[in-house]
């Protein structure tokens, strides 16, 4: 007798697809097409969650090089809420920060408890908020910020054994405090300026050490030949502060003319990011206000 709960798998033998990209060049399978300080365009939407008190959606999209994914973000924000009653007093609103990628979002497939890079990656953002956030005005109470990194910025038939995980996570830290800058003001927790998030790296175009490195905006592994180091700013426009400094990479420690260049150039990509980000804020105050 057949278990009518059971779904039985097929009687004969199957076959995995196999996808063959030998008629694609590897000659062609690098290259940017588009302006070293010109950024990915960018989606952002606030109120995409009604039960959280803020939140907001953000994809990047994919560069024009096929088979390349974009990066797709969703934050909420809990709060401001009273602290237990079993918590020590606080003059200050509590920030608690959550970055978790989806199980599917990369290559390898992530794990349900947070490994050592998303707790990097918490801990980075919290301190990218704070410099923004006005925490004297909610003493005695605590906020949430979770972010989710539905899809991350990495090209699915490219190798892990290329070492671009540590790059690819600078941009997931941009679109980080990017769309939890948005999910704040979405929640209406009062911040200083609005916090954006932006990636500049020294490359090579080319394989060798013989081409000339260049600094660019919005880096992506897969349309580069070598990344040298990247540095990723969160940075306030208004007051003209930076909030959080990320650098990475293996740049000479004499050479602060290079240091000063990509920091300079990562407040470029933080200033590009944060005109979406305002011009998403002002049609969201345009939509409450027509309903």
């Amino acid at each position: 007798m057949t278990d009518r709960r059971r779904i039985n798998g097929p009687p004969g033998e199957t076959i995995p697809p196999f996808f063959d990209d030998a008629d694609r060049a590897p000659e062609t399978a690098k290259g940017r097409f588009r302006p070293s300080n010109a950024i990915r365009k960018m989606f952002l939407k606030t109120g995409v969650t009604p039960s959280a008190s803020g939140s907001a959606y953000l994809e990047i999209s994919t560069s024009a090089k096929p088979g390349a994914s974009g990066l797709k973000l969703s934050c909420s924000v809990h709060g401001p809420r009273s602290l237990p009653r079993s918590a020590p007093f606080s003059p200050h609103l509590v920030l608690t920060t959550h970055v978790k990628y989806a199980p599917f979002a990369t290559r390898q497939r992530r794990g349900y408890l947070r490994d050592s890079s998303e707790r990097d990656l918490s801990v980075h953002l919290e301190t990218a908020l704070r410099g923004a956030i006005i925490a004297d005005r909610w003493p005695k109470s605590g906020v949430d910020i979770i972010v989710s990194i539905l899809e991350g910025d990495q090209e699915r038939e490219t190798s892990r054994s290329q070492g671009d995980e540590v790059w690819e996570m600078m941009n997931a830290l941009s679109g980080c405090i990017t769309v939890a800058a948005a999910a704040l003001a979405d929640a209406g927790i009062d911040c200083v300026d609005t916090v954006a998030g932006g990636v500049a790296a020294l490359v090579q175009d080319t394989d060798g050490d013989e081409s000339q490195p260049s600094i660019v905006l919005d880096p992506v592994p897969s349309e580069h030949a070598k990344i040298l180091a990247a540095c990723c700013v969160a940075y306030l426009p208004t007051r003209d502060e930076v909030t959080n400094l990320w650098f990475r990479g293996d740049v000479p420690a004499s050479d602060m003319e290079l240091y000063n260049s990509l920091v300079e150039k990562g407040i470029q990509a933080s200033r590009n990011a944060n005109r979406v980000l305002v011009g998403c804020l002002t049609e969201s105050v345009g939509e409450g206000d027509t309903s």
